[in-house]
C-alpha cells in the first residue's frame, strides 16, 4: 500500500482516541427511517448487514431486529472496545479499516456508513463495499448536520465555537495536519461516479430525540476537531470552551426539550 495512504489512516484512526464514552453516551443513534427505506429498497429483511466505521456500535445495535447478522467494522482501538462490549449471537465486530474488511466477496445484503463515509478515502472505500456487497445490494452513507435543531441561541453558540475550531486548525498546521476529511457534498457524487451501482440518490429526513444541556455539551465534546484541541493544545479553546458551556446551560436552564437531528442518506443500488 502507498505509504501516505496508510498514513492517512492511521492520522485518521487515532483522531477517535480518548472520548469514546463521552460518544457513546450522547451521539443520536440510527434512526428508524433509514434502516425502513434500505429494506423497502432491498425488497426483503437483510441477511447480513456491514456497518463500516461503525464506532462505538451505535448504528450497528439499531440493526438488530432488522436483520439476520451485523457486523461493524471499526479500526480506532477506543471505539472498538466500547463497540465490541455491545456483541451477541446477531451481531459481531471487527478492528479493519473500511477498504480492509477481510470479509469475503459477495457477502453482505447491506454496507452502510453511519455518520463515518467523510473519513474513508472514497475510492478505495467504494471499490471495497463493491467487492462485498452482493448483486442488488444496497450501500448507504448516513450522516447528519451540526447541530441539533432545538433553541437558535444554543445552536448559534455551537456555530461561533465551531468557527473557532476551524479558525484554530487554519493557524496551526500541526492540528490540520492531524486528519484528512472527505467532503460530504460529495458523498453522492462518488457514489455515483464509481460506477459500481444501476441507481443512486439522496434521502433527507429529520430524527426527533430528547435533549438537555448536558447532553448537547457532551455531545460537543463528541466531536473530534474540538477533542483534537482539547488534547494536543487546550489553552488555545478553554476560554471559548467554558464560554459555551455557560451559554448552554442558561439557555437551557435546567430543562429538556425536543431537538430534531437532520439527516442525509445518499445511497447507491449494486
Amino acid at each position: 500500500m502507498d505509504p501516505s495512504i496508510k498514513n492517512v489512516e492511521m492520522k485518521n484512526k487515532d483522531r477517535f482516541l480518548g472520548f469514546a464514552d463521552v460518544y457513546d453516551q450522547t451521539r443520536p443513534e440510527m434512526p428508524e427511517y433509514p434502516i425502513e427505506i434500505i429494506t423497502r429498497y432491498l425488497n426483503k429483511k437483510a441477511n447480513i448487514v456491514v456497518d463500516l466505521g461503525c464506532g462505538s456500535g451505535l448504528s450497528t445495535t439499531a440493526w438488530k431486529n432488522h436483520c439476520n447478522a451485523i457486523i461493524g467494522i471499526e479500526p480506532s482501538d477506543d471505539m472498538f472496545l466500547a463497540a465490541n462490549k455491545k456483541s451477541d449471537k446477531n451481531i459481531s465486530f471487527k478492528k479493519a479499516f473500511a477498504h480492509e474488511t477481510g470479509l469475503s466477496s459477495d457477502y453482505a445484503d447491506v454496507v452502510i456508513c453511519s455518520q463515518s463515509f467523510h473519513w474513508m478515502n472514497p475510492a478505495l472505500t467504494l471499490a471495497e463495499v463493491n467487492r462485498i456487497l452482493k448483486s442488488g445490494g444496497i450501500f448507504a452513507a448516513v450522516d447528519y448536520d451540526w447541530p441539533p435543531v432545538c433553541k437558535w441561541e444554543a445552536e448559534l453558540a455551537h456555530k461561533q465555537l465551531f468557527y473557532k475550531v476551524s479558525c484554530l486548525e487554519e493557524e496551526h498546521k500541526d492540528l490540520k495536519d492531524d486528519y484528512i476529511r472527505w467532503d460530504k457534498n460529495k458523498h453522492l457524487s462518488n457514489i455515483k461516479n464509481s460506477g459500481y451501482f444501476r441507481y443512486q440518490r439522496e434521502i433527507v429526513f429529520a430524527n426527533r430525540e430528547s435533549c438537555d444541556a448536558k447532553r448537547f455539551i457532551r455531545m460537543t465534546l463528541s466531536q473530534s476537531g474540538l477533542q483534537s484541541i482539547i488534547k494536543h493544545k487546550p489553552d488555545l479553546i478553554k476560554s471559548a470552551l467554558d464560554e459555551y458551556i455557560e451559554t448552554i446551560q442558561c439557555v437551557f436552564a435546567g430543562e429538556t426539550m425536543e431537538a430534531d437531528f437532520c439527516y442525509r442518506m445518499r445511497l447507491g443500488i449494486k
